[in-house]
């Protein structure tokens, strides 16, 4: 039996009944799954991405020996995670006591509490962290505040825009780099991306979670090669809710026009709080009718006191018929909702089914020559 006062303050196991949610992380999850799971939604995991160390430590190794050699002033240390595995692959080297000699008198500046974290592992300090959380905002504050003409120290975390290391060099004397790991796609035979994107685009999903840049990158660039990008970006910008955990995850959603949720603290744990919440205040369709109360979430109605489950083409009709809330929708606007065809007899077809599978007699109403409509 579950422990309550472990449980999340909040917590309950239906908060998320009925929602889809496509997962896009590699590292770390199945944390994240089984949040959302615990909280009753379906989970389609698609890592877009995957955290990868290097087939050889020969070039980590290496950079270590240079940044021994040249004692840099400052460091920045950018993930707790290639912190570790920098200091890990250097003791197995035999360098971890040189790396940390070297590094004793260096001025270090993190990314953010992670990454301090990580330095702090290291038998390290820091004098400060960046002001936003990101790379970006780090590079400002070493250009800010510190001198010109140093030997500069970057532990890379995966992906950094090229420019923003330009911008350090122009700066100081020299600049060095360690990537103690690196993004790399999925397997060719791996199909949960190209799931992910045609749940998203034809209804089978609620909300994508997105934990990195690379990750949205990745999706992006697969829905590109499926002709999908944009059926991708306009279903999230329109059904499917666009989840990142902070704003450097949200910069290429933001160019490509998508409007994502973001938590104040960029955590996991603020993601999945949030992710509930806003499903569950904005997401979550009701309406009362002259047959009772109607309520759609994600992919389950409640009617007559019953939940039932609906498949995708009879969760897109009956979608378009709550939002017009007892208005008239027009036939040729339900049959646009159709996936695959635009002979009204389908639509004649679809209907009819969604009526059996809600089983209230008068709820869907027919307007003669005009459309549908939910009887309010």
């Amino acid at each position: 039996m579950t422990d309550v006062t472990e449980l999340p303050p909040g917590f309950r196991h239906d908060q998320l009944e009925g929602f889809r949610i496509g997962v896009t992380s590699d590292r770390r999850s199945g944390d994240l799954i089984d949040a959302l799971e615990r909280r009753g939604a379906s989970v389609l995991h698609a890592p877009t991405v995957r955290m990868a160390n290097a087939v050889s430590d020969d070039p980590v190794i290496a950079d270590t020996r240079a940044i021994i050699r040249a004692r840099p002033e400052v460091l920045l240390a950018t993930t707790a995670y290639g912190v570790r595995r920098w200091f890990e692959v250097a003791d197995a080297a035999g360098l971890g006591e040189q790396l940390v000699d070297a590094l004793s008198e260096t001025a270090i500046l993190v990314r953010g509490p992670k990454a301090r974290g990580g330095i702090r592992a290291a038998g390290l300090n820091d004098i400060g962290m960046s002001a936003e959380e990101t790379t970006e905002s780090l590079i400002d504050e070493v250009l800010a505040t510190m001198p010109s003409g140093l030997t500069v120290a970057v532990q890379l975390h995966g992906f950094l825009n090229p420019s923003q290391l330009d911008r350090l060099r122009d700066a100081h004397d020299r600049v060095l780099t360690v990537e103690p790991y690196r993004w790399t796609p999925p397997d060719e035979t791996d199909e949960r991306v190209d799931r992910l994107i045609e749940a998203a685009c034809t209804g089978g999903l609620d909300c994508i979670t997105f934990t990195s840049a690379p990750a949205v990158h990745a999706l992006f660039a697969a829905a590109e090669l499926q002709g999908r990008l944009d059926d991708l970006i306009d279903a999230m910008c329109g059904p499917v809710v666009a989840a990142a955990v902070g704003p450097v995850t949200a910069g290429p959603l933001v160019a490509a026009g998508i409007e994502p949720i973001r938590p104040e603290r960029f955590r996991m744990g603020a993601l999945i709080r949030l992710v509930c919440e806003h499903l569950e205040s904005e997401r979550v369709l009701r309406l009362d009718t002259r047959h009772g109360p109607l309520e759609l979430r994600g992919a389950v109605v409640e009617v007559d006191d019953r939940r039932i489950a609906l498949a995708p083409v009879a969760l897109m009709l009956l979608r378009t018929l709550i939002a017009a809330r007892g208005s008239v929708v027009a036939r040729d606007r339900l049959i646009s909702a159709l996936p695959g065809t635009d002979d009204e007899h389908a639509l004649e077809v679809a209907l009819s089914r969604l009526r059996q599978t809600l089983g209230v007699t008068g709820l869907i109403a027919t307007v003669v020559k005009r459309g549908y409509r939910i009887d309010v």
